[in-house]
């Protein structure tokens, strides 16, 4: 698609956003959170441009990891028309906790 596919968020990804904001506003700087919905902004229009640019996952099939930082991971999946992100996952965290 010229102007890249349409991203769909799901309510998982969205709250795990939430957090995410609101881990930056309670332990780091006004920058800090600017830099990373630059990284956020700038990874998510990637995807949408070429949605085959990230690797697939061994643990289920059509979903895409891509490294945001060293602490979170999106995951994705797509068809013919959308993008759906279906979670920010904290790589710190146990993978098997990861239900995607």
């Amino acid at each position: 698609m010229k102007n890249g596919y349409k991203i769909v968020w799901s309510n998982e990804a969205r709250d795990n956003l939430s957090q995410i904001i609101d881990y930056f506003e309670e332990k780091w700087t006004e920058r800090e959170l600017k830099k990373f919905f630059q990284r956020l902004e700038k990874i998510i229009n990637l995807i949408s441009q070429n949605p085959r640019l990230f690797m697939l996952t061994k643990k289920r099939k059509n979903v895409r990891r891509c490294v945001l930082s060293k602490q979170t991971s999106i995951y994705y999946k797509f068809d013919s028309e959308r993008i759906f992100i279906i979670t920010l996952f904290d790589n710190r965290q146990n993978p098997k906790s990861l239900k995607i």
